[in-house]
């Protein structure tokens, strides 16, 4: 039987639950609405950006619709609060990560000590890393190379490529990561590239 919004807003969480496995997506829209503000402080609190506790905000309840056998959850707060701290710790290792490959890409070399058995070829090292980037597919390495090393952030790299931030963010999060997997296969020629991954594997 179906029934207006406004009175959808007086259902309890587990009636809408019931609606949303049925896939009502006004069922949604008022849980959404219900449980938005606290799933977007509780990510603002811990990433410290606003527009990453808006993407975390989005991640969360795409994961809540998503979710089979929602109509059986017992505590949908308790639910999306563990969601929501799951999904910040993941997006706060990711900029740890994307810090440390942006370091070590950026490096500058000449103060490496080469007195020891250990020291690092630097030129085949920036030939191991343009070979990496220029196996990225095209749109990818255009990311890549407008964040790194132009310098933009991911607002202006979006804006640039009529792209969204949060799709210019996966594509960075994909290049760091194929870049992070190709320097880890030599692991002769990038050795403190390595050193610096390890704590992250």
């Amino acid at each position: 039987m179906k029934i207006n919004a406004n009175r959808k807003r007086d259902l309890t969480d587990r009636q809408l639950l019931k609606r949303i496995s049925q896939r009502d997506a006004a069922a949604f829209g008022v849980l959404y609405d219900r449980y938005r503000p606290k799933v977007y402080s509780y990510a603002l609190r811990i990433a410290g950006s606003e527009t990453v506790a808006e993407d975390i905000v989005q991640e969360v309840f795409v994961k809540l619709w998503q979710l089979d056998g929602i109509d059986d959850l017992d505590n949908v707060g308790a639910y999306l609060r563990v969601v929501t701290r799951n999904q910040t710790l993941k997006w706060l290792r990711r900029n740890v990560l994307e810090t440390h490959v942006g370091e070590v890409l950026t490096r500058r070399w000449a103060d490496v000590d080469r007195s020891t058995e250990e020291k690092v070829d630097l030129k085949d090292t920036q030939e191991v890393i343009d070979s990496a980037v220029s196996l990225l597919p095209p749109q990818r390495r255009l990311i890549f190379q407008l964040c790194k090393n132009e310098g933009l952030k991911y607002e202006e790299v979006a804006e640039r490529t009529n792209l969204s931030r949060l799709t210019v963010k996966t594509h960075m999060q994909l290049a760091l990561r194929f870049l992070r997997n190709y320097m880890l296969r030599y692991e002769d020629v990038v050795k403190l590239s390595i050193m610096a991954f390890l704590p992250l594997i």
